[in-house]
Formats: structure tokens, sequence, C-alpha cells
């Protein structure tokens, strides 16, 4: 695979990741006119997340892609969760 590949991969899976964590905001939504979900899993996709961005950003040969594609999992995660409790 060549250099070029490789990064289209990476920022179409940071898309995908991106879209994925953008899909908390149906249950955002519920919690917040009183469907309220569990809050367990998106709070452990948010720490999960918050590990994955601290790799990519801090590690030598910094990893944009995973590090962007990770970033809206935090928020989207930490605001599904506060909002199921």
């Amino acid at each position: 695979m060549t250099e070029k590949q490789t990064k289209i991969i990476g920022w179409m899976g940071t898309t995908l990741s991106i879209l994925m964590y953008v899909s908390y905001i149906p249950q955002i939504i519920g919690n917040l006119n009183g469907n309220k979900t569990s809050f367990i899993q998106p709070l452990v996709a948010a720490i999960n997340c918050t590990i994955w961005v601290s790799y990519g950003l801090f590690k030598k040969d910094r990893d944009f892609p995973l590090a962007f594609a990770n970033l809206p999992g935090i928020i989207f995660g930490l605001i599904a969760a506060f909002t199921a409790m």
C-alpha cells in the first residue's frame, strides 16, 4: 500500500469515526426530553477516546487522523453521559 493510499484510508476512518460519535445526538436529545438511557457506554467511550486523542497528539510522530477521529467521542460521549444522569 502506498503512502497516499494509507493517508486516504486514515482520513476515511477519521470521517467514519466522527460520524459514529455524532450519532450520539439523538440519544442526547432523547435524554433531554426525559427518555433517559444508560450513561455507562457513552462515558466509557469518552474515556477511551481521551486515551486515543492523547496518544495521537503526544507520541513522537503525531497521528492527527487518530486524534481527530476520537475528539468528537470525548465531547459527545460526555454530553450523552451527563444528560443521561
